[in-house]
């Protein structure tokens, strides 16, 4: 059992930077590939990047690549999402979650592919 912890949301202007943080619970965090995905306002969740247990395989959502980052440290049972040149559109709850499955067999975009899931940080960007 993995339990997850955001943090890290808040507001900030078009064009600024926020970096997100999924402390993990439990010994085999390392085990886990770890995905974020968001929910915007009357809109379904959807995938933002996902990253594998090694940390060598990163793959990001269309709308986010070239400005968010996911990268994670084992050793301190965190993964991360680092939002660069932040749009208004990019405003949202960001969830991580915790996958058993392997980016290295197959993507893990999907909700249904993930096990446990965090509660959520509000990102909110002005223009």
């Amino acid at each position: 059992q993995v339990q997850l912890v955001e943090s890290g949301g808040g507001l900030v202007q078009a064009g600024g930077s926020l970096r997100l943080s999924c402390a993990a619970s439990g010994r085999t965090f390392s085990s886990y590939s770890m995905g974020w995905f968001r929910q915007a306002p009357g809109k379904e969740r959807e995938f933002v990047a996902a990253i594998s247990w090694s940390g060598g395989i990163r793959y990001d959502a269309d709308s986010v690549k070239g400005r968010f980052t996911i990268s994670r440290d084992n050793a301190k049972n965190t993964v991360y999402l680092q939002m660069n040149s932040l749009k208004p559109e990019d405003t949202a709850v960001y969830y991580c979650a915790a996958s058993l499955g392997r980016i290295e067999v197959r993507p893990l975009a999907f909700e249904y592919q993930y096990d446990y899931w965090g509660q959520g940080t509000q990102v909110t960007v002005s223009s």
